[in-house]
């Protein structure tokens, strides 16, 4: 038996580009850190909550990049000149990404607690109906 790929198969014409994000999303390399939750709020949106304790509004960036969210964090090193017994709070950088289908915008995002929350809305798209005249050759 031949095992067909998503956008090889007969039925699915033009689907090719989500083969591709679906390649692209397996490779992105979203490691463990930071921590996220998504969660659906309503029937047409969504929040992605991150855990950023630590991070400072100003050490973090949110983008839309190429139909995908991107968060990025970086905190500046306040270490110097402090000596460290032990130091078992992570201060390092992260990139998260998060690929975005059509019709999804990305709203306000909010700080709160240590969590940093996205909040997401999937338009609705209208129901097209179109009636194809056939010609007589």
């Amino acid at each position: 038996m031949t095992k067909l790929a998503l956008g090889t198969h007969p039925f699915l014409l033009g689907f090719e580009q989500l083969e591709r994000l679906v390649e692209r999303t397996a490779k992105s390399g979203n490691e463990g850190y930071p921590p996220y939750n998504i969660e659906q709020t309503s029937e047409n949106s969504y929040r992605i909550t991150l855990a950023v304790a630590g991070f400072a509004e100003g050490d973090l960036a949110i983008t839309v990049e190429d139909s995908a969210l991107v968060i990025r964090g970086r905190q500046s090193d306040d270490g110097e000149g402090r000596v460290f017994l032990h130091r078992g709070i992570a201060a390092r950088q992260f990139q998260r990404s998060f690929v975005l289908a059509d019709g999804v915008d990305v709203g306000e995002a909010i700080m709160e607690n240590g969590l940093l929350h996205v909040d997401l809305t999937r338009a609705v798209p209208e129901r097209i109906v179109q009636t194809i005249n056939i010609k007589k050759g």
